[in-house]
C-alpha cells in the first residue's frame, strides 16, 4: 500500500460540512482511546508503514563522514542540532525495527559523537559551540555555524535528550557501547546551563558571538522548553535553580476552550516535543498539581481542540473538516497577502501556527496529527484511516508524508491540494518514528526513565508520583 503524500479533497469534504456543527462530546471520546494492542491489524500495517517510511530520512539525509543530518531535503541545507537530537533516538527504534543493525546503528552514533567532542567549541563565530551549547544550523560538511544562527538552548536540549537515549539504550559491555555512554556523559556534563541564565533565573532562548545573548527568555508560557529545564535542573556539574522553572511554569495559561479546560499553546507541536522523550503520564509538578492533570492527559486535551477547531473552520479555509486537520510549525506558502474568492487571506511562511487563537492561514501539517498518537489514539487512526481509504496519492516526496499543504492557496488550480511545500523535515519525520513507536513499545520512554540526570532533572522540578516514586 502507498501511503498517502496529501490529504486530497474528494467528495467526503461536503459530508463533513453538513456535519461540522454538530454537538460533541470531547470527553467521552477521549476515555475511549485505544492501547496499540486493541488496534486491528489493517491499523498495524498502516502505522509500521508510516514509521518505516518517516525512519528512511534518517537513514538517508546525513554525512557518514561526521553523522550530521541534514534539517530538510532541500539541496544544500544544513545540518540541525535539533534533528540530530531526533536522529539518535531515531538510530534505537531502527535497531529493534531490524532497519539498521545494532553494529551499524553503534558506528553512526560514535561517529557523530565523537565529532562533537571534538569539534570547536569558543567565541569564534564559525565554532560548533560554546559553553557546551551549539549553534541551531551547522554546516554538513565542516560542522561549524551556519547562516550567523543562533547558539540555541532548546535546540541543544533536543539533541542532549537523544543523546541520553542512546546512553541508556547502549549498555553492552563492548569498548564501542562503553564509548557511547563516556562521550554521552562528557557532552551533558560540560554544558554550562547557569552561564545560560545570563544572571536571571530563566533560561535565555540563545546567543551569538556578535551581539551576546538574545533578548527572549523562556520565561512566559507553556512551551516546549519543558525538556530544556528538566536537563538543566538534572545536571551534576551546572544545575540552575528550581526558582527558575517555578517562575516559568507560574506563567502558564488555563483556558476553556469548546468545552475542555486545558493548558493552552497554540501550536501542536508544544504539545508533543517534550514528550517525545519523557513519559509525563501520572507524574505531576507544582503546576500540574493545581489544576489537577499532568502533561500527558494536557496535551491529549490539546490534540481534540484541534480536531474540534477543524471541524468549526471559523476562518472558513478550504478543506477542513474533522479527518483533514493539524495546526502546528510548519513550512507555509508566504509570505504573501491574495484575495482569494473575495476575501483578503494573510499566508505565513514557516511559522509557528497554532488554534484557536492562531496563526492560522489555511496550512494542514499531517505529521504533527500522527505526533500525538500516544495523546488520542482513536482520532488519530480515524484520520489516517480516512487518509488511506478516501484520498488518493499524488506527488514528489520519498517519505510520503508532506510537510505541510495549504488548499487555500491558490497555487496550483490543476491540484486540490494548492500549494505543497517542496521539502520534508527532519523535524517533522522524527515526531513520526518516535511517537509511533512510544504508543506501541515505550521504547524511548523506557530508556530515558533509566536515565539518573532526567530523573534527577524532573525530581528537582518537583516532579512527583508514577513512575518516578516507583
Amino acid at each position: 500500500m502507498t501511503f498517502l503524500r496529501t490529504w486530497e479533497y474528494l467528495g467526503w469534504y461536503n459530508h463533513c460540512q453538513l456535519t461540522r456543527g454538530r454537538s460533541v462530546d470531547l470527553h467521552n471520546q477521549m476515555n475511549q482511546s485505544p492501547r496499540f494492542s486493541d488496534l486491528e491489524a489493517k491499523d498495524l500495517a498502516i502505522l509500521d508503514g508510516l514509521r518505516r517510511e518517516a525512519l528512511t530520512y534518517f537513514l538517508h539525509e546525513y554525512n557518514p563522514r561526521n553523522g550530521l543530518i541534514a534539517d530538510k531535503t532541500q539541496p544544500g541545507s544544513p545540518s540541525s542540532i535539533a534533528v540530530i537530537g531526533m536522529g539518535l533516538s531515531v538510530y534505537i527504534v531502527a535497531v529493534e525495527r531490524l532497519m539498521l543493525s545494532r553494529v551499524d546503528a553503534v558506528d553512526r552514533i560514535l561517529t557523530l559523537l565523537r565529532f562533537f567532542r571534538s569539534s570547536p567549541q569558543g567565541t569564534e563565530p564559525d565554532a560548533t559551540g560554546y559553553k557546551g551549547f551549539y549553534y541551531h544550523f551547522l554546516d554538513m560538511q565542516s560542522g561549524h555555524r551556519a547562516w550567523e544562527c543562533e547558539l540555541s538552548t532548546v535546540d541543544t536540549a533536543i539533541f542532549l535528550a537523544g543523546v541520553l537515549t542512546v546512553a541508556s539504550y547502549f549498555n553492552g559491555d563492548s569498548k564501542e557501547e562503553t564509548q557511547i555512554r563516556e562521550l554521552a556523559d562528557i557532552l551533558y556534563r560540560r554544558v554550562d546551563w547557569q552561564w545560560a541564565l545570563n544572571g536571571g533565573t530563566t533560561l535565555c532562548h540563545g546567543w551569538t558571538p556578535e551581539s551576546g545573548f538574545l533578548p527572549y527568555r523562556w520565561d512566559t508560557g507553556y512551551s516546549e522548553a519543558l525538556i530544556l529545564y528538566v536537563l538543566a535542573l538534572g545536571s551534576p556539574t551546572f544545575p540552575i535553580d528550581p526558582r527558575g522553572y517555578k517562575d516559568w511554569i507560574a506563567t502558564f495559561e488555563w483556558k476553556k476552550i469548546y468545552d475542555t479546560e486545558y493548558l493552552y499553546a497554540g501550536p501542536l507541536f508544544v504539545h508533543q516535543m517534550s514528550h517525545l522523550w519523557l513519559d509525563l503520564r501520572r507524574i505531576e509538578d507544582d503546576f500540574n498539581r493545581r489544576v489537577g492533570t499532568d502533561y500527558f492527559e494536557n496535551s491529549r486535551r490539546a490534540t481534540y481542540v484541534h480536531r474540534q477547531y477543524a471541524r468549526k473552520n471559523p476562518l472558513g479555509y478550504a478543506h477542513y473538516h474533522e479527518y483533514n486537520w493539524g495546526f502546528t510549525a510548519s513550512d507555509g506558502p508566504g509570505p504573501a497577502v491574495i484575495e482569494v474568492n473575495g476575501i483578503r487571506r494573510v499566508f505565513y511562511d514557516y511559522v509557528g501556527r497554532g488554534v484557536p487563537l492562531g496563526p492560522d492561514d489555511g496550512t494542514i501539517s499531517p505529521w504533527s496529527v500522527v505526533a500525538s498518537l500516544p495523546f488520542a489514539p482513536q482520532i488519530v487512526m480515524d484520520t489516517v484511516r480516512h487518509a488511506i481509504d478516501r484520498l488518493v496519492s499524488r506527488g514528489h516526496s520519498p517519505y510520503k508524508f508532506d510537510a505541510s499543504f495549504n488548499p487555500s492557496y491558490p497555487a496550483n488550480v490543476e491540484n486540490p491540494n494548492g500549494w505543497v511545500s517542496p521539502w520534508i523535515f527532519g523535524l517533522n519525520q522524527g515526531p513520526i518514528v518516535l511517537m509511533i513507536e512510544n504508543f506501541q513499545s515505550e521504547l524511548i520512554w523506557k530508556n530515558v526513565r533509566k536515565c539518573p540526570y532526567i530523573v534527577a532533572g524532573l525530581r528537582n522540578a518537583g516532579f512527583r508520583n508514577g513512575w518516578l516514586q516507583e
